[in-house]
């Protein structure tokens, strides 16, 4: 294995806590993204549409 000398047990936890971040962020953002795509489907349920777009081809 590594030879991470006298600071290994740092390094580990460093490493441990930086993957649960990622993990971490990665979780809200797939539940984020599945709460948004409910919300846009109730509003467009509702008969709101989407407005992106309307507008940009007045030349």
């Amino acid at each position: 294995m590594l030879d991470l000398g006298p600071h290994a047990a740092f390094i580990w936890i460093s490493y441990g806590a930086a993957a649960f971040c990622v993990l971490a962020l990665a979780i809200w953002a797939w539940g984020d993204e599945r709460g948004q795509a409910k919300r846009l489907a109730d509003l467009e349920r509702r008969g709101l549409k989407r407005r992106s777009g309307q507008g940009q081809d007045k030349s």
